[in-house]
């Protein structure tokens, strides 16, 4: 599940997390744009919950220094031992440039530097390096953590996505629809690596709610210059033209309007709770290891109650519950009509 969930103080995420594993989650992965911070929701989780992994998706590599992003890693692996995963990645320019002030130069390269660093920092290497986007003398963390902390990469196109099957433990997918999958596992080309994906839920039966909000989370991601190449990549060109020329032209709404009702349906899963946590495991049948689930707000979540509800009911542990039961054999006696102890 991503964290923060929202709408939701971060304070009064403790009862849910708690509660996630009891509905089959196992992770809980943040992100970092414009709300929290990656690193401070996975504290509190750390503190929480220990049977949950952590993972940031992503720290962008250019809005911190290399040596406070690995501190900071360092610093969750200690809190959650053997439970943390760093996610990195790039960002954009809108929050690199537009938002911090930071030039956003090479960031392939800058990526892959970071990556190479945090990667001898974590392991308790004292590195000195002439880095193609910056240089680094005589760092070394004072507690490297005791177990080694995975690092993925968040790549959306064939070359990111090759450094992070070479050089990373896995990548990170964003964006795609189930069937794009074996195109990014190609490009990653190794099995071996962990692959998560970022998978945006909208759970209601209100189609029109759920495309209305799902084109306007299109036209708003879509357009940024590194998911278009993304789209345009995996095929989606001609189906997407027509918004990125509204867009470039100025036209928001008109924009918005032309997202086709395919494209939102492939990449904004929708429906009831079931019907969801189903199209979930197309993304685990495709060869993601971790999906995780972003929850989006419906109509239906009003109230702390609605939510816990959603949450479990999306959750792995709901679709054992909704197995059949297997065949009794019958029975020569009656059985007594006593249900057990707090069922109904």
């Amino acid at each position: 599940m991503t964290v923060p969930l929202t709408g939701v103080p971060l304070p009064a995420h403790a009862e849910l997390l708690r509660a996630l594993p009891g509905w089959g989650y196992t992770d809980v992965w943040s992100s970092e744009v414009a709300g929290t911070d990656a690193f401070t929701p996975l504290a509190l989780a750390a503190a929480w919950e220990p049977r949950l992994r952590l993972g940031t998706a992503i720290v962008p590599v250019f809005t911190r220094g290399p040596a406070l992003i690995a501190q900071s890693a360092a610093a969750l692996a200690a809190a959650a031992p053997g439970r943390f995963t760093l996610g990195l990645g790039a960002s954009s320019p809108a929050v690199v440039e537009q938002w911090n002030g930071i030039g956003f130069e090479q960031p392939f390269r800058r990526t892959r530097d970071v990556l190479r660093f945090t990667r001898a920092a974590l392991d308790g290497e004292k590195v000195t390096a002439d880095f193609d986007t910056f240089s680094t003398s005589g760092f070394r963390l004072e507690q490297p953590p005791d177990e080694r902390v995975p690092i993925l990469l968040a790549a959306l196109r064939p070359q990111l996505l090759a450094l992070a099957g070479r050089e990373a433990d896995g990548a990170i997918l964003n964006w795609l629809a189930a069937g794009d999958v074996p195109t990014c596992l190609e490009a990653v080309g190794n099995p071996a690596a962990d692959i998560v994906a970022r998978i945006f839920v909208c759970p209601t039966e209100d189609a029109g709610y759920a495309r209305a909000l799902g084109r306007r989370m299109i036209s708003s991601y879509l357009t940024v210059q590194a998911y278009a190449r993304f789209h345009r990549w995996l095929g989606r060109g001609p189906a997407l033209e027509r918004m990125w020329e509204l867009w470039r032209e100025g036209d928001r709404k008109g924009a918005t309007q032309a997202v086709p009702d395919e494209v939102v349906d492939e990449l904004v899963l929708h429906g009831s709770p079931m019907s969801c946590r189903e199209q979930v495991l197309d993304y685990v049948r495709a060869g993601v290891r971790t999906p995780v689930l972003a929850l989006l707000p419906t109509p239906e979540l009003t109230d702390a109650a609605s939510l816990a509800g959603v949450l479990a009911a999306l959750g792995p542990a709901a679709a054992a519950v909704m197995k059949p039961a297997e065949p009794t054999p019958p029975r020569t006696t009656p059985v007594a009509q006593t249900l057990p102890a707090g069922t109904a």
